[in-house]
């Protein structure tokens, strides 16, 4: 598959937070909300950053892209900004995600592009990890009709998605990468098995805030 022009981002915010007890978008984290984190985090990739999910109080920090069908879950925000999109090739970075390094992010658009891959899903600590990875807009009409049809899974939705138009996934495993790659690719610092660290629950932030020295104001690297 052939991709052309500029990579898209988008932020999955569309949770309702239900473990958290709050709003996790708007949770702050040394000293910034996490939609904070994220949009910054896709301006230094030079990607212009849009929110999905029926967030309107979000309009103020990036354009919001409602979900088509409401109330499916991540699926729903993954296809309508895959049915907005001008671009072949999406990047989908999660709100609660503000460990994750910006240079694995920029390696990924790099593995995508050069891959033509339909998607590309990354494997940390043996789970997969769809709601950080590079989708082809092409994906839409499946994912779309997974969710008429009533299945919100996010990986079997994909793979359906896929094999319709005959096309192949590149689902790559983390750490395997990491272990061939030279030294200073990837930041060595917060630890691999912290990148894709959610932060659900409020146990979630105290761990994260204790492995950073107790500093929640710290800069994310």
């Amino acid at each position: 598959m052939r991709y052309s022009g500029p990579v898209d981002g988008f932020i999955l915010a569309g949770g309702q937070s239900r473990r958290m007890g709050r709003d996790k978008a708007m949770l702050l984290f040394r000293g910034k909300p996490l939609i904070t984190h994220a949009i910054e985090t896709l301006r230094a990739l030079d990607l212009d950053p849009r929110i999905c999910g029926c967030r309107s109080d979000l309009a103020g920090f990036a354009p919001v892209v409602p979900d088509r069908i409401p109330g499916c879950g991540p699926l729903g925000g993954i296809e309508a900004a895959l049915s907005i999109t001008e671009s072949d090739l999406n990047l989908f970075l999660p709100v609660d995600l503000p460990d994750l390094p910006r240079s694995f992010l920029q390696w990924m658009m790099a593995r995508a592009e050069n891959s033509g891959a339909i998607a590309t899903i990354p494997s940390c600590g043996g789970r997969m990890q769809p709601l950080c990875a590079i989708y082809h807009r092409s994906l839409a009409a499946g994912l779309r009709q997974a969710l008429e049809s009533g299945h919100y899974k996010v990986m079997a939705a994909l793979c359906a998605a896929a094999a319709s138009l005959g096309e192949s996934m590149d689902v790559f495993q983390v750490e395997s990468v990491a272990s061939a790659l030279l030294p200073g690719v990837w930041p060595g610092e917060p630890a691999l098995r912290h990148w894709f660290r959610n932060l659900n629950a409020p146990a979630d932030l105290e761990i994260a805030i204790h492995a950073t020295g107790g500093n929640a104001c710290n800069p994310i690297s």
